[in-house]
């Protein structure tokens, strides 16, 4: 373990140590503390440099644990699960994830990051999370052939993130096409799918998952710059929060649950839940193709999970593409 990833866990309680207390337990210089505190920020962490007395974080982190992960997954996600892989940093879970081959059909391997130095949302864009403060899921799986509504994965995995959420007590959790999970508007969370197959046989996804859990005031600032309202399940939560490993074993127990029955049936199962939760239904929405921008009424997805959209008194229909809801004139 590298002496910044020893420094978090000293000070992730998020109480006060002192500068001589730390360089005792890392065995480096009081400068040398103060220097990795510093690096910290590279990570989006916001610490609290009190002179004379030492150093807090400005709130606790609750670090993942794999020990806690596994026991609160059940057996039969664990029966599917091949490797779970966790990491400190990591570059990008999905692409993790894609540079494996050896994957069986029916069979899934799940990588968790605290931190990602590339984390990517969709159309290449950065995913903010600090470390710590969210979950950096991905969950890869092989079909033995390829769904013919592969295309509807992303809305089916974002049924499997409203349904984790939900058992755990958070509720009220909004889907839009065809790849955000929202509370009240706010961005809660992200899904990015990418897949490698073949023209036929086997088709190998990985299901990229980035949820806030708790969001620094840095952080918030940060994102809200981009023109993203975000918002956290510490936010959301009436109940005390479930553990991010919690959190996390229910996330990949979906996840799995979902590929299994997304490979047997499609998407026809997520249909009527995904319907209900969108968060374009009947709306003004604008959409984003390329070059081009369509203005029209949000009319819900079909059974293949492309979105409606009623331009000019006609249905058009949207198998790509980005949607948001239109500004008022």
């Amino acid at each position: 373990m590298n002496r910044r990833l020893e420094l978090i866990r000293l000070l992730a309680d998020g109480r006060e140590h002192s500068g001589e207390a730390l360089a005792t337990t890392l065995a480096v210089s009081r400068a040398a503390v103060w220097k990795q505190v510093r690096q910290l920020v590279s990570w989006g962490l916001e610490v609290d440099a009190m002179a004379g007395r030492g150093y807090r974080l400005s709130a606790p982190i609750d670090l993942l644990d794999e020990r806690v992960l596994l026991a609160d997954l059940p057996g039969h996600a664990r029966g599917r699960l091949r490797r779970l892989i966790l990491a400190d940093e990591i570059v990008s879970t999905n692409e993790t994830l894609l540079a494996v081959a050896d994957l069986a059909p029916g069979r899934a391997d799940a990588c968790l990051a605290e931190f990602q130095s590339q984390g990517r949302g969709r159309r290449g864009r950065r995913w903010v999370a600090p470390f710590g403060s969210g979950i950096c899921l991905s969950v890869s799986w092989c079909f033995a052939e390829a769904p013919p509504q592969l295309s509807a994965l992303s809305l089916a995995a974002g049924v499997a993130v409203r349904r984790a959420l939900g058992n755990l007590g958070v509720g009220d959790i909004q889907l839009k096409w065809p790849n955000d999970v929202l509370w009240q508007g706010r961005k809660l969370g992200g899904i990015l799918c990418e897949l490698r197959a073949e023209a036929a046989g086997p088709a190998y996804v990985v299901v990229g998952i980035g949820l806030n859990v708790r969001l620094p005031p840095g952080a918030r600032a940060a994102i809200g710059k981009t023109g993203i309202e975000a918002a956290s399940i510490e936010d959301i939560a009436t109940r005390p929060l479930p553990s991010r490993s919690t959190l996390a074993a229910a996330l990949i127990n979906q996840l799995i649950l979902s590929l299994v029955e997304f490979e047997q049936a499609g998407f026809a199962p997520f249909f009527q839940e995904w319907s209900a939760a969108d968060a374009l239904s009947a709306r003004a929405a604008r959409v984003h193709r390329g070059e081009a921008v369509i203005d029209g009424v949000a009319r819900g997805i079909d059974l293949d999970g492309a979105l409606l959209l009623e331009v000019g008194g006609r249905l058009e229909r949207f198998v790509s593409g980005e949607a948001s809801l239109r500004p008022a004139a």
